[in-house]
């Protein structure tokens, strides 16, 4: 891998671990809610376990991503980028915020995109 595929794979593993901190530990602080226009306090109470276990997930997917790093594995990174991509896709279409796409979707493309010129 290069020192660019590699930069920008830990940029998206470092995005998901900061979407982690947000769900798993901000969800009901002025911060989570605002971050993620929450409707209220209470709301924020109601959903806490549900965005905890997404937070979980988001580190999953910072972990898998690092692994591929660490192992300078090119399909590993794939993998973890493109489940990136489709949860930014899929964020995107059901909360109707494209900003999401753009936030989540865009830097893994971008780091997919940097592995396919190695490649080739």
């Amino acid at each position: 891998m290069s020192f660019l595929s590699m930069f920008l794979i830990l940029l998206v593993a470092l995005e998901h671990v900061y979407f982690l901190i947000l769900e798993m530990f901000f969800w009901t602080k002025p911060k989570g809610i605002k971050a993620f226009r929450l409707k209220s306090k209470q709301f924020a109470e109601d959903t806490k376990v549900l965005a905890a276990n997404q937070g979980l997930y988001n580190g999953f997917l910072s972990a898998g991503l690092v692994f591929s790093i660490v192992e300078n594995d090119i399909k590993i990174a794939l993998f973890f980028l493109s489940c990136v991509t489709i949860a930014g896709i899929y964020g995107a279409y059901s909360t109707k915020q494209i900003k999401l796409f753009y936030i989540q979707s865009i830097p893994a493309i971008l780091a997919m995109v940097s592995l396919f010129i190695n490649i080739i």
